[in-house]
This record gives structure tokens, sequence and C-alpha cells, in this order.
């Protein structure tokens, strides 16, 4: 791809012509080699023009509804004028290496919608609930001018806090009933959480949807200055959704009055610099035979138990 083909695929980029966007995501995902220059030049040529959109991940234990409820809140928030965007962030097998790529069948009438995007990427090696290269995803979204851009976490729970330095506002879905899986996150993610729903509210779930709603706001309300507002809702049957979002948008602008969506923002830059650059020190030990040997010598001995991973480091380092 050659200079005036990178600037033509960014232009596209810029003017939200969907097969360009799909091309660009593909090409700064790519793990080719070859690749990674052309990827830097177009991520160059884009990152001037991204403009800050709403960026909200969208976490908690697997089957709860994320994907369901972010198609529901998305429709909402394109009828509301929003162009929106979703990365959906499928878990990679440690088996075969592959991912099945399916939420964003679940997310039926965005992926019908020519103002909406969604795009699924499997998580790799990466951890905390996002892919390996979300932040480059997310630039390419934001240079074609979606203002509103959903995040859907692989949804493990408390090792989801990736996400934090990926997003404005981290919205937790979480199910009435499911007080052990409340518990085991409550000192993780919970903390983060800016706004937190409780789904499936329908029907003979309501009362406990109510119930489990009040006690957890209560709870927070006592752990945690600025405490997340809890909702109610039903993606299922579209109840609650107009509240929820109203609450997401309102914590947002929360968050710019008081100068703490600005400083999130910072942090998040320093975060996809800090990934990159830990990318690149341990590829640099790949790149002779003498020490990729040494590395190979080294985890030997960690593994066999002969040596302390750090002391291992530390001889690596000063090698």
């Amino acid at each position: 791809m050659t200079a005036n083909e990178i600037e033509t695929l960014a232009a596209g980029v810029r003017n939200a012509e969907r097969r360009a966007v799909a091309r660009a995501i593909s090409l700064v995902e790519s793990s080719r080699p070859s690749d990674a220059q052309r990827a830097e030049a177009l991520l160059s040529a884009l990152y001037g023009s991204a403009r800050s959109a709403r960026r909200v991940a969208v976490s908690g234990p697997p089957g709860v509804g994320k994907s369901t409820l972010i198609d529901v809140l998305g429709v909402y928030a394109l009828h509301a004028g929003h162009r929106v965007a979703v990365l959906a962030i499928d878990p990679t097998s440690r088996v075969s290496g592959g991912s099945v790529l399916g939420d964003r069948t679940r997310m039926t009438e965005l992926s019908r919608s020519p103002a909406a995007f969604v795009r699924s990427s499997p998580s790799g090696v990466a951890g905390g609930g996002i892919s390996p290269r979300s932040h480059e995803v997310l630039c390419v979204l934001e240079a074609a001018g979606y203002d509103l851009i959903f995040v859907e976490t692989v949804g493990v729970g408390q090792a989801e806090l990736a996400a934090v330095d990926l997003v404005d506002v981290l919205l937790l879905v979480l199910l009435a009933g499911a007080g052990d899986d409340i518990q085991g996150i409550k000192r993780g993610i919970l903390e983060h959480a800016d706004v937190v729903a409780f789904n499936k509210c329908e029907g003979d779930n309501a009362a406990a949807t109510e119930a489990a709603r009040a006690q957890l706001a209560a709870v927070l309300s006592q752990l945690r200055a600025g405490a997340p507002a809890v909702f109610g809702v039903s993606a299922l049957q579209q109840l609650g959704i107009s509240q929820l979002f109203a609450g997401v948008v309102a914590r947002t602008d929360e968050l710019q009055a008081s100068g703490e969506l600005s400083a999130r923002r910072t942090q998040r830059r320093k975060a996809w610099f800090l990934r990159r650059l830990e990318e690149a020190v341990l590829a640099r030990f790949s790149q002779s035979d003498e020490a990729r040997q040494r590395l190979a010598q080294l985890t030997t001995q960690v593994e066999r138990g002969e040596l302390l991973p750090n002391a291992a480091v530390r001889q690596l380092l000063n090698e």
C-alpha cells in the first residue's frame, strides 16, 4: 500500500465510508509485521482529525444481556440524532486461538442501520476484557465521525479493568439474584462503575430486580462518594432504556464539568503509549539470535525453579 493509497483510505474514513472504515480497522488490527508501518501511517493521518466521542464500556458477567442492551441503547441513541459505533470484544480460545465473533449477531437493529457501525474483534492475548488493538480501532471510529461508541467487553467480571483506560464511562450490567457474582466483582470493576443497570426486570423478575437495585444503590451510597446511579431495565421489552441513556449522558456531563473527563482521556492516552512500549520492548528481544537464545535460556531456568523471575528480568535487561 503506497502513501497515496494510505491517504485515500484515510480520506474515506474521514468521509465515513463504511468500506473504508472496515478496511482501516482490519489494517490496524493486523498482526503481520508487513502491515505495522502502513497501520502507523494511517493512524498518523487520522489522529489529528479524530474527534472525541462519548465512549461507553458495557461490562458485566457472561449471559447478562450486554449485546441486547447495547442494541436497544444504540437504536435509542440513533433516534436522538447520534451516530453510533460498537466495538464488541469476543473471547479468543486458549486452545484453538479462534474466536466466534458472534456478539454482532445479537445487535440486529444496529447492524441494519446505515448510521451505525458494529465491529467484532477477538480478545487475543490481551487481558482486561479488551482486544489488543482496541485503542487503534476507537481512533479510526472517532475519525469516521461516530460520536457515541460502545465497547462491549468480554464478560470476565473484575478482570475487565483494562476497559477503564479505554473509555469515558463504564456501564456495569448485572442480574438480580446473582449475589455471588456481585460479591465477586465488588472490589474490582464495581468500584469503577459510573452507571449500573440490572437487566431483565420484566415479568416475574420485576420485583426481585427492584429490590436488588434499591439494595445496591443504598450500599454504594455508603461506600462511595458520588455513587453511581443504579437502574432497572429490560432490554428485551425496552423498559427503562430512556432513563438509562439519560443516566449515562448525565454522568458524562458531570465528569466533564468536574474536569475528571479530561483527566481520564489523558490517562487513556498514557495507557495506550505504555501498552505499545511494552510490546516494543518484548519485540526487541526477538530481533537477534543471541537475544532469543538468552531469553529462552532464562525462561527455562525460571520454569525449572532455578532462577527467581525478578532476577531473570534484571539479568536480561543488564545484558
